[in-house]
């Protein structure tokens, strides 16, 4: 699967996005093409230059409107006409975008009306949109999507978003920085602060990534083949002003092949040995709860995504007695089950961390049982079969439907492995 990592180390913006995917290797004439399907080239022309930040170079993406030519448009925000969400949609509506796009592009700028209604106290129809309206910022976000998709970027991953402060002045008047739609944007959000007295993280950027990103943290394994850099439009006194991105394949091996030119020797290719990455575990203890609840809740977390649930009893403070219920579920999912642990246990927090997941590629099988065939998972390692089990619930159906013992037919079921 091939992924993006976004590493916002200066932050984000949209203009900032749109210059690394050229940078990726977009080719800019067919980026322009596709943008000519909004039917808005009388309003604007797009140039790319390359720009150098601290010594290394990346691209930067420059959007010149008929109302002003000035590239710094990310930085100032009362910039371009004002206009409702229903206007913006009604261009990508007439656009010749795939499906797709249009799809993304009117996710991202819904999510930003949502974060300007609720800091404006309106409805989210009636938000004028002040600082993302404009041609400039329509272009970025509309080609930031159409460059990943140009890139066949299937998943988006970012890292925590690098955060300055200060105050930029906004059509409302000085705003801090962040603004509070960027704010808005980056609740349950990974940040970090920095000392840099500049905006950082523009409202256009921050919701593209918040948008588009299946999850913030760490890079994932993966193999890297292209890097990007957008470069931003100031120059930044402590460090670069660029934002990165990796393209490449989400590795599902432990190790890739490697050749260390100096021993001219190969680390062993475990091509069927695998990784994920985004798994958490979410915990909490319970000693208050009536026991006939916990199947119930342990049903409920696997409807809403569980990876797997256990219970483990405990004793806690003054030798009381405990459950402790733990959830391994993936990084995207993590908030949906919070919310089933909240709601249907006695419990007031839970805790949440990473853990590292190793997992057999596998596939499956039908074995041929004397009452019906069942499914049997296979598991490689190294490319070598090592184990083949029986699929539980199909062993469940064909016992209880020939009305035999369960594990006669597990017994069956390995005989014809």
């Amino acid at each position: 699967m091939k992924i993006v990592y976004f590493d916002c180390f200066s932050g984000i913006s949209g203009d900032m996005v749109l210059g690394a995917v050229v940078d990726a290797g977009v080719a800019p004439e067919v980026l322009t093409t596709e943008l000519s399907t909004l039917n808005l080239d009388d309003e604007f022309r797009l140039n790319f230059e390359k720009s150098t930040k601290h010594g290394i170079t990346g691209t930067q993406a420059i959007v010149e409107t008929t109302n002003d030519s000035h590239a710094d448009h990310h930085h100032n925000h009362t910039h371009g006409p004002s206009r409702h969400l229903s206007d913006i949609f009604s261009i990508i509506d007439a656009s010749q975008l795939q499906p797709k796009i249009c799809d993304s592009v009117k996710q991202i700028f819904d999510k930003l009306a949502e974060a300007e209604a609720k800091v404006h106290n309106k409805e989210k129809s009636k938000v004028h949109l002040h600082e993302v309206s404009g041609i400039d910022s329509i272009v970025d976000i509309v080609g930031s999507v159409i460059g990943l998709e140009l890139l066949g970027v299937e998943q988006v991953y970012a890292s925590p978003l690098s955060l300055g402060r200060g105050f930029v002045r906004c059509a409302h008047g000085m705003m801090p920085v962040p603004v509070p739609g960027t704010m808005e944007l980056l609740h349950r959000i990974p940040i970090r602060q920095t000392d840099i007295s500049k905006e950082l993280v523009t409202p256009t950027g921050a919701a593209i990534i918040t948008t588009l990103a299946e999850g913030f943290g760490v890079m994932p394994n993966m193999t890297i083949n292209k890097i990007g850099y957008g470069a931003g439009t100031r120059d930044l006194e402590a460090q670069p002003n660029l934002l990165r991105i990796c393209i490449g394949e989400k590795n599902t091996t432990n190790y890739t092949k490697v050749v260390n030119s100096n021993i001219g020797t190969s680390v062993k290719d475990d091509s069927n040995l695998s990784f994920n990455d985004n798994i958490e575990i979410v915990e909490t203890n319970v000693d208050d709860m009536s026991s006939e609840i916990y199947g119930y809740v342990m049903d409920k977390l696997f409807e809403n995504g569980a990876l797997d649930v256990y219970f483990t009893p405990i004793l806690m403070k003054k030798g009381r007695p405990a459950i402790q219920i733990s959830v391994l579920c993936p990084s995207n999912n993590r908030d949906t089950l919070i919310k089933v642990l909240l709601t249907e246990t006695t419990t007031f927090g839970v805790r949440i961390y990473a853990a590292d997941r190793v997992v057999l590629n596998r596939d499956y099988i039908e074995i041929n049982t004397q009452w019906g065939p069942v499914k049997a998972k296979r598991g490689y390692l190294n490319g070598v079969l090592i184990k083949t089990v029986p699929e539980y619930n199909d062993c469940k159906n064909v016992a209880e439907k020939n009305g035999v013992p369960l594990q006669t037919v597990f017994q069956d079921a390995y005989q014809n492995i």
